[in-house]
């Protein structure tokens, strides 16, 4: 069932109950019921509950906002279901398909790869921008003022993976920085993004201790700071960025599907020395990672990094960049894309790839 079909969303707005009677009455021979976009219909949980206790049928229950749901007080079926998070397609999905300069600039939504031509790819990015984020958002009706809301996004989108500014942002946007929370704490709610926490450690170096936001995707983010039509051009700060945003994307989406247990987060400090990504491991060595855009790495590229690295304890450091060789700077290593996700995420390669770990 798809509750963005209207006639069946208002089925079952007037009559949840219906569900539970349209699922008794199925044959057996059919294992599973799925419900898309759970989350316009609350109260249908209800009767999935009622369901799970009287039949053996899987329901499977997919939507793209979990606000409704944790703040409209609805049944969250707590110890009856698994909860998984599906994000764009990451490198290992698409295989042959993976182009790392295409997914930088139009991003890895699967219907993009639907589109041959760049021109039905750029419309299709600007309306899911326009459309989807901006419409869908204010049909949950959590937010009051539509123009300011898409003045943030503009905003939000060209402070992508930035340490977050509230009193900036709430300046450009002309709202206040309370607004502005409340902004990106739907963005978050919505799944349209996610806060990297700072790195808290003892070591010696006086830490940044605010959060940095980065949108979902590549393409999404270029299409609401109204970039699409500006070529990623290597070598360049915007590269860099873009760079940097898909790597780390790339990270959690596989730590969501094979490690869930792994934490992410960043360190910069006081003097602006930062170690893009830091991965907490349980029962293994922390994780310290430098993202380079560049193909060619030499030692002072990473002096500061070493740097900071050997302040931290029981640290496993290493530098991952577009360098094709396979060499080493003293102990730091420098390995492709693909081989150094593989060996974080030995089951990245595994040919059952979308079946996550319970």
């Amino acid at each position: 069932m798809d509750l963005l079909d209207s006639s069946v969303e208002d089925q079952f707005l007037r009559n949840p109950s219906n569900l539970y009677a349209i699922v008794k009455a199925l044959p057996e021979e059919i294992p599973y019921v799925v419900i898309d976009e759970i989350q316009k219909v609350p109260k249908l949980l209800d009767e999935v509950h009622r369901l799970i206790e009287d039949i053996e049928k899987i329901f499977i229950l997919t939507g793209s906002s979990a606000r409704k749901l944790k703040h409209g007080g609805a049944n969250l079926l707590a110890g009856r279901a698994f909860v998984y998070h599906l994000y764009a397609l990451s490198c290992f999905e698409l295989k042959e398909q993976f182009d790392l300069e295409k997914a930088m600039h139009w991003g890895t939504l699967p219907k993009i790869f639907s589109f041959e031509e760049d021109s039905e790819k750029n419309a299709f990015l600007r309306a899911y921008a326009d459309t989807y984020l901006k419409e869908e958002i204010w049909n949950e009706q959590v937010i009051r003022k539509l123009n300011s809301f898409r003045r943030f996004l503009e905003v939000a989108a060209q402070s992508n993976g930035k340490i977050i500014s509230y009193a900036n942002i709430a300046r450009d946007v002309g709202v206040d920085d309370k607004t502005i929370k409340e902004y990106f704490v739907i963005l978050e709610d919505t799944m349209i993004g996610f806060f990297l926490e700072p790195f808290h450690h003892s070591f010696r170096k006086r830490l940044v201790e605010k959060p940095k936001f980065y949108f979902f995707d590549p393409g999404v983010v270029r299409s609401l700071s109204r970039r699409l039509s500006v070529p990623l051009t290597p070598k360049t700060a915007a590269y860099g960025e873009v760079f940097e945003h898909f790597i780390l994307l790339e990270f959690l989406r596989l730590g969501s599907y094979f490690q869930p247990d792994y934490r992410f987060s960043f360190i910069r400090t006081a003097g602006d020395v930062e170690v893009d990504l830091v991965i907490e491991r349980p029962g293994k060595q922390l994780l310290c990672i430098e993202i380079k855009s560049s193909d060619t790495i030499n030692e002072s590229d990473i002096s500061s990094f070493k740097k900071i690295t050997k302040d931290i304890e029981n640290c496993e450091a290493i530098v991952l960049s577009q360098d094709r060789f396979m060499e080493k700077i003293r102990s730091r290593d420098l390995l492709s894309l693909e081989a150094r996700l593989s060996r974080v995420f030995p089951r990245s390669q595994d040919p059952r790839f979308l079946v996550p770990q319970s």
